[in-house]
C-alpha cells in the first residue's frame, strides 16, 4: 500500500501509517478559515496551524516518524541530529516520548533561547554539543560522532521515514477540507513539500500544489534549473527555518515532479505577512511560517475563487527580532528609504531639507554626519520615513530641485550592508 514508483524509484512512503504512529503524540492542528485574506483574494483561504504543533512546528512529525520506526538495537544505541531549529526540538522531544538517548550537535553561535528550549523538550534525555561556527562544521562533527558511536543520525529533510511524517499535515488537510483545491506549501530543504506532494497526488491529484521559497535563499528553484540538487554560495538565512544551501536529492527529485509550481518570495513581503498575522489574528508565525501567507499575493490569479490552504510552518519567533522584521518591512512597502546626503554649501541647508523637502507627515528617523572631522561640511547619512510610498517620486524631485547632492542607498546593497 506505501510503495509509491516516481521517476524510476521505489518510494516506501505511506503517511496514513505515519498518522496512526503519530496519533497519541503530535497535536491534529487545526484548518482555520481566514475571512480576512479571503476577502482581499477572493478565494477561501484556510491556515493549517503547524504554529500551534506540540514544538511549535511540523518538524516533530518527521523526527518522530523515523525514530520510533528505527530498530531495537538502533533505539538501544541512541539517535543525533545537527540542527539549531525546529528539527531539534522535534528530535528533543521524540527521544523523551520515545525513552531513548540523543546527542544533538548545534553552531557554537546558537542563541541562548534555542538551547534553552531543546533542553527542555528533551527533559533529561538529551545533550547538546556545542561546535563549529557554521551549520556545515556542526553537521561533520554530528557526523563523525555519529559514526564514531555506532549511533542513528537522524536527517532534518531527506529520508523517507522523514517525507513520511511530514506528509501527516496532508493527510489532516484532506480529512478537514476533502474538497480543498489548493496547498501552498513552503520549502526549505523539502520534506514538507516532498511529504504533502506525495499524499496529495496519491488521493486528490486534482489538487494544485504551489511550493514557496525565500528570494533569498532558492535553493530548490536552483536545484530544477541545474536538474540536480545544487549547492548556492550565498543565501539570505533570514528565513531561517527555510533557508538552506542545498535541497535534498530525494526531496529534490520528489518535489520537483510533484509539485505544480515553485516561486520565491521577497524577504520583505514575509516581514509584512508576520506583522499583519500578529496585529489582526494574534498569530504568532516565525518567518518560514508566514511565507505561505506572503505567497497568496503572488498567486492571486491562480487561487480566485477556490478553496486554498497555507501551511502555516511554524511559530518559533524570537521576539527580539521584531523590530528588524518591523524595518525590513518597511522598506520592502516603500515607506522607509536611506539616503547619502551631501548639504549644500550655503546657510540653512539641514532646516531647508526639514522644511521644504520632507512632507508635512514624513518622519527623519536617523541622521548622522559620516566623516569624523569636519563634520558639518561633509556627507550625513539620513533615514527617512515616509507617510505614504507614493510620495517618494515628488520627495527625490524636491531633493533634486533644492540642489542637494544624494545617493539611494536602498539601491545598492553593498552601501545598505555596510551602513544601515
Amino acid at each position: 500500500m506505501g510503495t509509491l514508483f516516481l521517476n524510476n524509484m521505489t518510494l516506501n512512503i505511506d503517511s496514513l501509517q505515519a498518522a496512526e504512529r503519530l496519533k497519541d503524540v503530535i497535536n491534529r492542528t487545526p484548518l482555520q478559515y481566514n475571512t480576512q485574506l479571503s476577502e482581499k483574494y477572493d478565494a477561501e483561504v484556510y491556515l493549517k496551524r503547524e504554529d500551534l504543533q506540540v514544538v511549535r512546528s511540523y518538524k516533530l512529525r518527521g523526527a518522530y516518524n523515523k525514530i520510533v520506526s528505527l530498530s531495537e538495537e538502533e533505539k538501544k544505541q541512541g539517535v543525533t541530529c545537527a540542527s539549531a531549529g525546529n528539527h531539534a526540538q522535534g528530535v528533543a522531544l521524540s527521544c523523551k516520548k520515545l525513552g531513548i538517548r540523543g546527542v544533538i550537535f548545534m553552531p557554537g553561535p546558537t542563541p541562548r533561547q534555542k538551547i534553552t528550549q531543546t533542553e527542555m523538550w528533551g527533559n533529561g534525555h538529551i545533550e547538546i554539543v556545542l561546535t563549529g561556527d557554521t551549520f556545515d562544521d556542526c553537521q561533520k562533527a554530528a557526523l563523525d560522532y555519529t559514526k564514531e558511536h555506532d549511533m542513528t543520525f537522524i536527517p532534518p529533510f531527506d529520508d523517507e521515514k522523514i517525507i513520511e511524517g511530514q506528509g501527516t499535515v496532508a493527510v489532516e488537510i484532506l480529512e478537514d477540507l476533502p474538497a480543498v483545491d489548493a496547498v501552498i506549501i513552503p520549502i526549505g530543504g523539502g520534506g514538507l513539500s516532498s511529504g504533502v506532494s506525495i499524499h496529495m497526488k496519491k488521493y486528490a491529484p486534482q489538487v494544485k500544489l504551489y511550493g514557496v521559497e525565500p528570494e533569498g535563499a532558492p535553493s530548490m528553484i536552483a536545484a530544477i534549473k541545474n536538474n540536480a540538487p545544487v549547492e548556492l554560495e550565498h543565501i539570505n538565512k533570514f528565513v531561517d527555518g527555510a533557508a538552506v544551501k542545498k535541497v535534498g536529492a530525494l526531496t529534490y527529485k520528489i518535489s520537483s515532479k510533484l509539485l505544480d509550481s515553485i516561486k520565491p518570495i521577497p524577504e520583505g513581503k514575509i516581514c509584512t505577512t508576520i506583522l499583519q498575522l500578529y496585529n489582526k489574528d494574534a498569530i504568532v508565525a516565525e518567518p518560514a511560517g508566514a511565507l505561505s501567507i506572503a505567497a497568496l499575493e503572488f498567486h492571486k490569479e491562480e487561487i480566485k475563487g477556490k478553496k486554498v490552504v497555507c501551511i502555516v510552518s511554524g511559530g518559533n519567533n524570537d521576539i527580539d527580532r521584531m523590530s528588524e522584521i518591523k524595518e525590513m518591512s518597511l522598506l520592502y512597502e516603500g515607506f522607509k528609504h536611506y539616503f547619502i546626503v551631501r548639504f549644500p554649501q550655503r546657510p540653512g541647508a539641514l532646516r531647508l531639507l526639514v522644511t521644504e523637502v520632507l512632507g508635512p507627515k514624513d518622519d527623519i528617523t536617523r541622521f548622522e554626519y559620516i566623516k569624523k572631522t569636519e563634520r558639518e561640511r561633509g556627507p550625513a547619512l539620513i533615514g527617512v520615513e515616509l507617510n505614504d510610498p507614493k510620495d517618494y517620486t515628488s520627495f527625490i524631485e524636491r531633493m533634486k530641485s533644492y540642489k542637494f547632492d544624494f545617493i539611494e542607498i536602498n539601491k545598492d546593497q553593498t552601501l545598505f550592508e555596510y551602513l544601515v
